[in-house]
């Protein structure tokens, strides 16, 4: 199969087990990982020192998210790729996927059950939406 395999993260440990599925399904498939981290504002905050000035925004927080889980899965047999993209996790993570032109989407199935499942979650909005195949990995339990 080839492609890219897009991964959406957000630093729990719950998305870290999709992103290792996401890494191994990849592996397998002999396809390149995009870890995608989503942020949903553009609040941006300026620190100053004397004569230095650090900017921080939301979309440097979640790059910096997608950076870290990309660093933890590094492998060998795999090129990682990793983004912020804006905007709500699921719509983040299917334009994601569109602008890179994805074969498959993973996500965990973390909200899918009790009331969170009725009023949505990431992987509900992926799965109907979603411009390729999903895979949910089983990521509620260790």
């Amino acid at each position: 199969m080839s492609g890219i395999v897009v991964v959406g993260v957000d630093g729990s440990e719950t998305a870290m087990r999709a992103a290792e599925a996401a890494r191994d399904l990849a592996v397998a498939l002999g396809a390149s990982l995009r870890v995608v981290t989503a942020f949903d504002s553009d609040r941006t905050e300026v620190f100053e020192s004397g004569s230095d000035r650090w900017i921080v925004s939301d979309a440097d927080d979640a790059e910096k998210v997608a950076r870290g889980v990309a660093g933890k899965l590094n492998s060998e047999q795999l090129e990682i790729s990793y983004t912020a993209a804006r905007g709500k996790p699921g719509e983040a993570l299917i334009r994601e996927a569109e602008r890179v032109g994805a074969r498959l989407i993973v996500v965990g199935n973390r909200r899918m059950q009790g009331l969170a499942r009725v009023l949505g979650s990431v992987a509900n909005t992926v799965a109907h939406n979603a411009p390729c195949d999903v895979y949910i990995a089983k990521t509620d339990e260790p």
